[in-house]
């Protein structure tokens, strides 16, 4: 332990147990421990940003941004907490082992940490958030019968491109073998990750603007603009913002 100090880590268990955990007005708890170079009203906008009838379902979560989330594996929950560890501030030799987030098992409910120092800006670190929030909720709540219904015509009608690399997998999984003989394990992925995904870019529009090629990736194509917008006012109308948050899907011509 005496080595970890010295070398700016400490355990996650130990961040989760003297950070000071608030309560949003929306009801997401969350904590700031370390140079994590947040100002408090940046946090607090994000944070909000999030509905609070979203927000219900994530009663067992709470999030600690930090500067670098450290630890082996995945994204499984660890009990315990004796092999993750926390950066206290920032160094070029700790970011090479940092992951954007990481997930600890607290016993009476599950700390997500995000490593705000290895996330480059707003838009990346509030990404992170949401996303991190969009797969909450649909582990928590499942997807609306309404948005499945919505993306699944929207797949069967061939709309170019996805919302992820998972939704970008897992709907080619399910069309594989031809539109009359789905693979129905491989649709309820995509459905949920269609959701989740549409979750996440719905509350980064409420927290920052940005434009649609912000969301592009080289491993897939991105989803076609009408699609992604009508997915989009779905959640909208699912869950409608906060008050002082807006929604809006603006376009513009090109040159």
């Amino acid at each position: 332990m005496a080595e970890s100090a010295q070398s700016g880590l400490v355990q996650a268990a130990q961040v989760a147990r003297e950070a000071t955990v608030r309560q949003a007005p929306n009801g997401v708890r969350y904590a700031a421990y370390g140079a994590n170079e947040i100002g408090d009203k940046d946090l607090e906008r994000m944070v909000q940003a999030v509905p609070s009838a979203i927000a219900a379902a994530l009663t067992r979560k709470a999030y600690y941004f930090v500067p670098l989330a450290m630890g082996e594996g995945r994204d499984e929950p660890r009990a315990g907490g004796e092999e993750m560890m926390v950066a206290s501030a920032y160094t070029t030799e700790l970011s090479d082992r940092a992951i954007c987030h990481r997930n600890l098992d607290l016993g009476s409910g599950e700390g997500v940490f995000i490593s705000t120092r290895l996330l480059g800006d707003r838009f990346a670190l509030a990404f992170e958030f949401f996303i991190n929030i969009g797969h909450a909720f649909v582990d928590g709540a499942g997807v609306p019968e309404s948005f499945s219904e919505l993306v699944w015509g929207q797949a069967m009608g061939d709309v170019r491109g996805e919302t992820s690399q998972d939704a970008w997998e897992s709907r080619n999984l399910a069309l594989a073998a031809g539109k009359k003989r789905v693979d129905e394990k491989a649709k309820s992925g995509f459905l949920e990750s269609a959701f989740s995904d549409a979750v996440a870019i719905y509350l980064l529009s409420l927290s920052i603007d940005f434009d649609y090629a912000e969301l592009r990736e080289r491993e897939y194509l991105l989803l076609a603009p009408q699609a992604l917008a009508e997915r989009l006012r779905h959640v909208a109308g699912l869950f409608p913002p906060n008050p002082g948050y807006e929604f809006a899907v603006r376009y513009r011509r090109r040159g």
